[in-house]
């Protein structure tokens, strides 16, 4: 069934709710997740251009991706972590099509529409431009915690 599973995070704890919820379901299928995080900062999106170092956005989102790998792997869990710069819709998808997976799994942070409307929706961006399945669970605003709790 699944075997490829992709895990967008956005290093807050919303991350939380997927993982949660991902775990019983690649411990059962045997799947890889794959984890996947979007830097969108100026020194991420013009790192290359401009020969800079990692920013200080990037190399937390480096530590972060790296723990939950760690903290993954150590429960028994095949996993591979990215860290990608540009537009999330379209590093997830890009990724998710050079992986081969066959479900994407991400949180949502229950914005309300006008919310939606400003920020955009990633989720829903995503879910109009693949045929992908994509399981989403939404996020609840007063829960706290991360993958390191």
């Amino acid at each position: 069934m699944y075997k490829h599973i992709l895990v967008p995070l956005d290093n807050s704890p919303s991350d939380q709710a997927i993982l949660e919820h991902i775990r019983p379901l690649a411990r059962q299928l045997n799947a890889e997740l794959i984890l996947v995080h979007v830097a969108e900062g100026f020194g991420a999106r013009y790192q290359k251009q401009l020969n800079l170092e990692d920013s200080e956005e990037m190399r937390k989102d480096r530590e972060y991706l790296n723990r939950c790998q760690e903290k993954l792997t150590h429960e028994g869990f095949k996993v591979k972590a990215h860290l990608l710069v540009g537009e999330p819709p379209d590093q997830i998808l890009n990724i998710a099509e050079k992986e081969q997976v066959d479900l994407i799994a991400m949180s949502t942070h229950g914005h309300r529409f006008l919310q939606d409307f400003v920020l955009g929706s990633v989720a829903e961006n995503i879910r109009h431009r693949t045929d992908i399945p994509i399981l989403m669970i939404r996020s609840s605003r007063s829960k706290e915690g991360n993958i390191e709790k």
